[in-house]
């Protein structure tokens, strides 16, 4: 790829130039002396250097068309495309801001330690996550959490908390879970929404307990792929039948919460996009569709026929754009750190918070 084929596919997709290049980092990954092998990295791009993104992407691809300088210098081949910070090693980290500071995302349960599933890369890294097994170990980590927010930002400000984790491999123990997050904000007297990323949370029970003891949480289906799921996902996520989800969801909103579902982009077909207008009727909040990300020549090896060019992602960008476009929610950059979408969503631009 080069600034020439970026150009191509802009003007062939519609797309600002600037997704096409995102999307193509997320693929490819960044070629970066001495960085880890996934790193955390905020890019600005010369043509539009008012805007930076957070983006986590694999940093040891030595044929990645993109490199990162020692000056910070990021290029596409020979020509300067933007610049980009010293990257941050990617260990699964315990707990970091969002948007502004005005969210948490936590990995309270030692996420490092959840092997299943084929595309992850948790299991590459050494990871920094100690399990947060009581009340006390959360109070800890959000006692560590306020040392790093924002002058003039309180805990008690942040609007919302998202629980990414892979590890609560029981339906009991993810309510037992969330219902001891949703005591120690009570104790704090933080007001904050709550958001689990989860495929364990099915039964109506389920739902109507945590709508009561928890309130409108924000669901997060990992639904992830349709194709090959004993193969690629660990068992709690495969043993969900993508053919129940779009109902799971509809029970979950019957129940008070609020459900979308997380979608991992490249793992299937193109053809198997269609099966998410289903899920999409039910979702309250904006999928997360990522860019299958490979960190090494195994994970090469479970992408989709054809998911190893930046067109296979616009053409999956244009069938999914497809059902949103007459439907109000949109996507939000800070939310996904490996989207489809960056500056523009169809025809409009996307504005808030990028990070």
């Amino acid at each position: 790829m080069d600034l020439r084929e970026v150009d191509r596919l802009s003007a062939a997709y519609g797309v600002f130039q600037g997704d096409v290049m995102f999307i193509a980092m997320n693929l490819f990954g960044i070629n970066a002396p001495n960085a880890a092998r996934r790193a955390r990295v905020e890019i600005s791009l010369d043509h539009a250097s008012d805007d930076a993104f957070l983006i986590i992407v694999p940093m040891n691809r030595v044929n990645s068309p993109f490199s990162l300088d020692a000056d910070g210098v990021l290029w596409l081949g020979h020509d300067r495309i933007g610049m980009g910070s010293i990257p941050d090693h990617d260990d699964a980290i315990s707990g970091y801001f969002r948007k502004s500071g005005q969210v948490i995302t936590l990995n309270p349960n030692a996420r490092s330690r959840c092997t299943g599933c084929a595309f992850c890369p948790n299991t590459l890294e050494a990871a920094s996550d100690p399990r947060s097994r009581d009340d006390k170990s959360l109070h800890e980590l959000l006692d560590a959490l306020a040392l790093d927010a924002s002058p003039g930002r309180p805990l008690s400000a942040v609007e919302e908390i998202t629980i990414s984790t892979g590890c609560f491999e029981q339906e009991t123990r993810a309510i037992h879970f969330l219902e001891s997050v949703a005591e120690v904000l009570r104790q704090r007297r933080m007001t904050s929404a709550v958001g689990f990323l989860t495929s364990v949370l099915r039964s109506d029970e389920a739902f109507a307990q945590i709508a009561t003891s928890v309130g409108g949480l924000m669901l997060f289906v990992t639904l992830e792929c349709f194709s090959n799921r004993r193969m690629l996902l660990k068992s709690t996520k495969a043993s969900l039948s993508p053919d129940s989800v779009a109902g799971l969801m509809h029970r979950a909103n019957d129940a008070g919460l609020r459900p979308t579902y997380n979608y991992i982009v490249g793992l299937d077909d193109l053809s198997c996009l269609s099966r998410l207008a289903e899920l999409d009727a039910e979702a309250k909040i904006f999928p997360n569709y990522q860019v299958y990300q490979s960190h090494n020549p195994l994970m090469d090896g479970t992408r989709a026929q054809g998911a190893d060019s930046v067109e296979f992602y616009l053409k999956a960008r244009q069938i999914i754009e497809h059902f949103w476009l007459d439907q109000p929610l949109r996507p939000e950059s800070w939310r996904n750190y490996r989207p489809l979408w960056y500056y523009t969503f169809g025809k409009e631009s996307l504005t808030g918070p990028r990070i």
